[in-house]
């Protein structure tokens, strides 16, 4: 039986104009995490969504029975139902969430207009994180990742364990993902925390080497840590996208 979301841990959806806005939390994150760029983007007037995927906002050991085709699924489909109502769709995603924003695009090209990725991870250099595929059969699950923020006083309502089944599965997503980052040519915005304790400096490269768009631009973030939607570069991430949506999705002509 699915828990319901803990306080904090809801879906965000906002109606708005023809510009559509699709973002993703992270691995055992939540919507809590992307909550505050949802509602600036829905205040500039977009139609924003933020689904919680499977397995997130309970417990650990519900998401321990999801896999990385279903947290996509969610993001596959909700994605559908914005394309329904909008003339152009970013998809956004922090962490895990920007793999999957990649996933669609690779998936997708004709339905994702342009892509904004916050500390995205697609591969870490972590030996423990190497070892996960067989660790998944021994120990159910490892210390957790969440709440890797400067800021005092912010929570992304995430798990204090990272469940190993989920984790070894979203390893398996990444390879997929990177073998398939030359069919991305959406434009592309990337932020990346100076100091992340989360994700390494090897997805960001992975990443910028392997697509084919011919707008990609980086921006460094010097006062966050990995969850930096929440932290002190919060309102740089929101202004640089604000510009990246006006510069790069066009108006229908």
């Amino acid at each position: 039986m699915t828990s319901q979301p803990k306080p904090g841990a809801e879906p965000f959806a906002a109606e708005g104009g023809r510009t559509g806005v699709l973002l993703s939390h992270g691995f055992t994150g939540s919507p809590a995490s992307m909550t505050p760029w949802a509602r600036h983007l829905a205040g500039r007037g977009h139609t924003v969504r933020v689904p919680l995927l499977p397995g997130h906002g309970t417990t650990w050991q519900h998401m321990n029975r999801t896999r990385w085709d279903d947290w996509y699924g969610e993001l596959d489909a909700v994605l559908t139902d914005l394309r329904s109502r909008c003339d152009r769709v970013v998809v956004a995603g922090l962490s895990m969430g920007g793999c999957l924003a990649l996933r669609l695009a690779e998936q997708r090209p004709d339905d994702v207009d342009a892509i904004v990725l916050v500390n995205p991870a697609v591969n870490v250099r972590r030996l423990d994180i190497k070892l996960v595929p067989a660790l998944q059969w021994i120990v159910p699950s490892m210390p957790g990742i969440g709440n890797d923020i400067k800021m005092p006083g912010q929570d992304e309502v995430g798990y204090d364990r990272t469940p190993l089944k989920a984790l070894a599965s979203q390893l398996v997503m990444w390879k997929d993902v990177r073998a398939h980052l030359p069919s991305v040519t959406q434009p592309l915005l990337m932020f990346r925390s100076d100091d992340d304790h989360v994700v390494d400096a090897s997805s960001q490269s992975i990443i910028l080497d392997g697509v084919s768009s011919a707008v990609a631009e980086l921006v460094p973030l010097a006062d966050s840590f990995h969850v930096a939607t929440l932290d002190h570069d919060a309102e740089l991430i929101f202004e640089r996208t604000d510009a990246f949506i006006a510069e790069h999705v066009s108006e229908p002509a």
